[in-house]
């Protein structure tokens, strides 16, 4: 029982990196597009994108907490009682982002768009960051059991530090390739090429940091690393597969399965780093048996999560076909082009 509320919690940190890290990386885009004039186009189709699903997207979190607290309360304790550093300030980030996302919007004046526009794109980065780095103190047994860690050297640290910035590379690639194909279905070739260029760096960049990584955990992490390229190579080799055939996509100007090519790239890394800590949540240390709930109250929480994924799936699906229909602008596009 403890083992499938395990699996179901990942469930929802896989979700959560799929789709609320693609709106992280929305926000570095919007960071570096530019000045107001240069950059309006690029901005409106991010906000364009983001608002009818960003909510939605963030409500991954929620699960994710809420399965962590009752499930595993023993690893959420020694989690907030060392990372509390990092999880304030990710919690902030996402608390100013959706702020500057919101008054942006409803700003009239270009002064004040700046301001709402600067909070949303610095925070949009940090918090990915945050996270990156709280995986990292996590995989690498920086968190002890008794949440007496040190707070400061937790979550910097050279994996800490590997995992922050590979969050924001994984965010950042999966927004520009989101909107490449957003850019297609908008029939506007211009940004089509401009978040492609963009989609293509982003990927090849994302890349190139993952194999100075595995120097990095073979020196810092050296458990991860092992498990990394024993147990769960299978997941590492296809996650480098899928993103080679994203960019091999990206450079024939194809989305057709672009989205889920990329996205599935991202899943698969996530879980093998799953699968790599298991059965220890925090790393090296405290099992998923020895953290785990009451037997009762896991099997409230199966329930609650299988009820809810009955009840709520079918319209986050719907809402997704909706905003992601199949693509009918590709001869346009191409004609034009």
């Amino acid at each position: 029982m403890a083992d499938l509320v395990a699996v179901f919690l990942f469930i929802g940190v896989i979700a959560y990196c799929v789709l609320g890290g693609a709106d992280f990386g929305a926000g570095f885009w919007d960071l570096i597009a530019g000045g107001a004039r240069r950059g309006r186009a690029p901005r409106h189709l991010i906000d364009d994108s983001l608002a009818p699903v960003w909510e939605a997207n963030h409500t991954w979190l929620i699960y994710c907490l809420v399965m962590l607290w009752s499930g595993f309360p023993t690893a959420f304790a020694a989690l907030t009682s060392t990372l509390f550093l990092p999880l304030g300030i990710a919690a902030l980030g996402i608390v100013l982002r959706g702020a500057g996302f919101a008054f942006r919007k409803a700003s009239i004046r270009t002064p004040e768009q700046r301001v709402y526009g600067a909070a949303f794109a610095f925070s949009s980065v940090l918090t990915p960051y945050c996270f990156g780095s709280i995986a990292g103190a996590l995989a690498s047994g920086r968190v002890p059991a008794r949440g007496d860690g040190d707070p400061v050297t937790s979550w910097l640290n050279p994996t800490s530090a590997l995992g922050g910035v590979l969050a924001v590379l994984a965010c950042a690639y999966l927004a520009a390739t989101y909107l490449t194909v957003a850019a297609r279905r908008h029939r506007d070739p211009h940004l089509f090429r401009y978040f492609r260029d963009r989609a293509l760096a982003a990927g090849v960049v994302t890349g190139a940091v993952s194999i100075v990584g595995i120097f990095v955990l073979q020196a810092d992490a050296p458990r991860l690393f092992h498990q990394l390229s024993h147990r769960a190579l299978p997941l590492a080799v296809l996650a480098a597969l899928c993103g080679l055939l994203g960019l091999a996509f990206l450079r024939a100007e194809s989305t057709r399965s672009l989205r889920e090519t990329v996205a599935a790239a991202v899943a698969l890394i996530v879980s093998g780093w799953g699968v790599s800590q298991y059965p220890y949540l925090l790393g090296t240390h405290l099992s998923v048996q020895e953290a785990a709930a009451p037997r009762a109250t896991l099997g409230v929480l199966v329930g609650v999560a299988c009820v809810a994924g009955v009840l709520i799936l079918p319209s986050l699906v719907l809402l997704f076909r909706v905003m992601g229909r199949p693509d009918r602008a590709d001869p346009v596009l191409h004609e034009t082009t």
